[in-house]
């Protein structure tokens, strides 16, 4: 009989992000303890695995592993870093390539002029041909992947150049795809680069010591950033001991989109990417609901953890109550397992148990982010109603998931996610509802207005037309 963990049973019916980056430079030689605490405010973007490298001298010290950053890193290894200036770090979800310790980042690559270690986030989507014609060029490659070209490629180009900045610009310039980096060279150097679309967040931070560059701005602030600015979509940066000294455009910003899922579900809600609080974009899809799709009802609830922000904005526009429908058991962790398929039946309702008291004769609104197969959303519902909710209304702050994606977002093979097959008609008889509503993609977009950025809806329109470059997938890890 088939085992699963918690997080193998969540996979199936939640989105979930590729990685996190992080990457310090600073005039203190504590790079890996501040890296290491950025990495744990960086915990949800990925729990497969985890790493951090440290420039000591000319050599780099990397540890990598899997498993959540704390499981990783214990005070002995930490203690066992030398101390260092410079540092990248990462945190893993496996999209491209087996979630195994060899495809874990950062990826430090060895060259005849130098060495660098490289931490991604998104995908490359023409990955496979890169690789090949760097194989060609005698490389050799020990992961299933892209992450791994990106490191590669880079050291390619710095060896042509013998200079790691134009090495980075160069391999940039041949990616095609969604990518966030952060590149640590031996010549003291922290390039923090952002793809020409913006698809993946980066952003700067500094403090009397140096400048952090991370995934998100929550980071910078748990280690004592500032927030400078977003990295701009097809820039490149160049910091040294602990400041700018170079920044370069080298590409032209052409239909930037970041993914808009950052702000429905991926991101912290204290972070601030690209001008817009999460917060205040979550709160906003809550309104926005409550005004696309109000309902009779005596209270609104939100599914821990992705719900509760739109849950807020829902209650304060329609003048609903906002009461607690759950109790989330934070303690079940990763290793949690269902032996028999009665208990993997029952999987959600032993992470969120109904809080009776609450909804018992009531007609409840139910807030959250997403329905992808529709399995989590029928079990929450059940138990709802099982908890002697009178009528159970679901509210979705994003639109139907539609299609698959390509740059670096988990999202289900297109057979299996519900809204492609089924009307929302359809969606709702099968998980229970009462009712059900979506937000609209106008109402997603507007909810976001105050971004900088435009955004990719494509798992929920398709690509544009002119797009379809992009819509391959590397699958690299049919090569592994």
């Amino acid at each position: 009989m088939r085992i699963e963990t918690a997080c193998q049973a969540a996979r199936e019916d939640r989105i979930r992000e590729e990685c996190a980056i992080f990457g310090i430079s600073t005039r203190l030689e504590e790079a890996a303890g501040i890296t290491y605490n950025a990495l744990l405010s960086l915990q949800h973007r990925g729990q497969e695995g985890a790493g951090i490298a440290v420039l000591a001298g000319s050599s780099i010290h990397c540890h990598k592993n899997l498993g959540l950053v704390s499981e990783v890193f214990s005070g002995e290894i930490l203690a066992g870093f030398p101390a260092g200036r410079i540092a990248v770090g990462h945190t893993r979800y496996s999209t491209t390539g087996t979630n195994a310790i060899r495809n874990v980042q950062p990826f430090v690559t060895e060259y005849l002029t130098g060495r660098i270690a490289t931490a991604h986030n998104g995908n490359i989507t023409n990955a496979r041909l890169l690789k090949q014609e760097l194989q060609k060029n005698g490389l050799d490659f020990h992961a299933s992947s892209d992450s791994e070209v990106v490191s590669s490629l880079i050291a390619y180009h710095s060896l042509k150049s013998d200079d790691l900045l134009e090495g980075v610009v160069q391999a940039a310039r041949e990616l095609e795809g969604a990518y966030s980096l952060v590149v640590m060279g031996s010549g003291n150097q922290l390039i923090a680069v952002r793809d020409p679309r913006g698809f993946r967040p980066l952003c700067l931070g500094e403090n009397e010591a140096g400048m952090g560059v991370a995934s998100e701005s929550c980071a910078l602030d748990s280690c004592g950033f500032s927030f400078v600015r977003d990295v701009r979509p097809g820039e490149a940066v160049v910091i040294e001991d602990g400041r700018i000294v170079k920044s370069i455009d080298f590409a032209a910003s052409a239909n930037p989109g970041i993914c808009i899922f950052e702000y429905v579900y991926f991101a912290r809600p204290d972070s601030v990417i690209d001008g817009l609080s999460v917060y205040e974009a979550r709160f906003n899809m809550g309104r926005t609901l409550a005004m696309e799709h109000p309902v009779k009802a005596d209270a609104v609830c939100g599914v821990p953890d992705s719900g509760i922000e739109a849950a807020l904005g829902y209650a304060s526009e329609s003048g609903l109550p906002l009461v607690p429908g759950f109790v989330k058991n934070r303690y079940i962790g990763r290793s949690f397992i269902f032996p028999s398929q009665s208990q993997r039946e029952s999987a959600v309702q032993l992470k969120l148990n109904p809080l009776k008291v609450n909804v018992d004769g009531k007609r409840i609104v139910l807030v959250d982010d997403s329905i992808v197969r529709g399995t989590t959303s029928e079990k929450i519902v059940r138990s709802l109603k099982k908890a002697g909710a009178r009528e159970v209304h679901m509210r979705i702050s994003s639109p139907p998931f539609r299609y698959s994606c390509h740059f670096g977002t988990d999202i289900d093979d297109e057979k299996n996610l519900i809204a492609n097959h089924m009307s929302i008609e359809a969606v709702q008889r099968k998980i229970g509802a009462d009712s059900l509503g979506y937000i609209s993609v106008q109402g997603l977009k507007a909810a976001c207005s105050r971004c900088a950025l435009p955004f990719c809806t494509r798992c929920f329109t398709g690509y544009p037309a002119g797009e379809s470059r992009y819509g391959r997938k590397t699958q690299l890890e049919e090569e592994s």
